[in-house]
């Protein structure tokens, strides 16, 4: 009886603390498993804000990066950008100027297009040149031509043709495409009648492909080079005379110049007129003749008595 009642309390004893554990294990396992989600979502965040961060770093480094200001106006791609400039300098010897500009175009890598030269009454020699300059030296070249002597004029124009370089480079990938494809069915085709559309077709997209080639080509070569139209006179400036009120002095000087202008063009008119009014006059005598009435004597008649 005795050891019965010792057995029991020991397992009791060993129940309770068996509870107690187990009662212990799965409170740490529950915080453990409370944990994992929040730990699964950091995972899930962590590359976004890794992405996040990077896109702000590289949105505040942009505009230090490039240089520009913030707020500040976007610059035209030079490479869709066509410029023109006309300039009118007068120089005392056209030769001298006209080897300058020739000098800076060449050293600027462009070269001379059409050139004109011709003398006036004066004999004073003007000269007009066409000149195509690359685009990056086009500001370069305006100063050293400008330079050569007094400027008279000046006119410089840009025009952006950005819509039209990106719709034909669209155009001759689609064209190329499509005359690919024409190849293609022509290789496959076999019969005659076939072969024969299909080289007719194909003929046409080639046609159509070259002139988007052509057209593409002088887009390229205008707004890569740009063109300046300059000319080179040795004729002076005609200062324009002030302004003074008119007396009477110049009131009578320019009113004898109106009558004797006014009196050699009516000379001019009678002279002109003259070699005309001789004929009218005698046809108008003849005709003045014709219409006189005759006279003619007829017998008297007898009186009665």
């Amino acid at each position: 009886m005795r050891t019965r009642r010792t057995v029991r309390p020991a397992r009791a004893l060993a129940g309770l603390l068996l509870a107690a554990a187990v009662a212990l294990t799965g409170c740490g396992a529950g915080g453990d498993s409370g944990d994992a989600p929040s730990q699964m979502k950091d995972a899930a965040a962590a590359p976004g804000e890794a992405d996040g961060a990077k896109a702000d770093a590289k949105e505040g480094a942009g505009p230090a990066a490039s240089g520009a200001r913030p707020g500040a106006a976007p610059k035209l791609p030079v490479d869709h950008v066509i410029r023109t400039a006309t300039l009118t300098v007068q120089v005392k010897d056209v030769s001298k100027a006209l080897d300058t500009a020739r000098t800076a175009t060449e050293n600027a890598g462009g070269y001379i297009g059409d050139e004109t030269t011709t003398r006036d009454v004066d004999s004073a020699e003007q000269t007009r040149v066409v000149l195509r300059v690359p685009v990056e030296k086009y500001d370069d070249v305006l100063t050293a031509l400008q330079g050569t002597g007094t400027l008279l004029e000046r006119t410089a124009k840009a025009q952006d043709v950005g819509d039209q370089v990106v719709d034909v480079d669209s155009r001759v990938a689609s064209q190329r495409a499509s005359v690919a494809r024409v190849r293609a069915l022509m290789d496959r085709a076999t019969k005659l009648t076939d072969v024969v559309a299909l080289e007719g077709e194909l003929s046409r997209r080639e046609a159509d492909l070259e002139a988007l080639l052509a057209r593409q080509a002088s887009l390229k070569d205008r707004t890569s080079l740009a063109t300046v139209t300059l000319t080179l006179t040795e004729t002076p400036v005609k200062k324009a005379a002030e302004d003074e009120d008119p007396g009477f002095l110049d009131a009578l000087a320019g009113g004898w110049h109106a009558l004797l202008t006014t009196l050699r063009w009516i000379a001019v008119a009678i002279g002109a007129a003259l070699p005309f009014a001789l004929p009218a006059l005698a046809i108008l005598l003849v005709w003045r003749h014709l219409r006189q009435p005759r006279h003619e004597t007829r017998p008297d008649k007898p009186t009665e008595d």
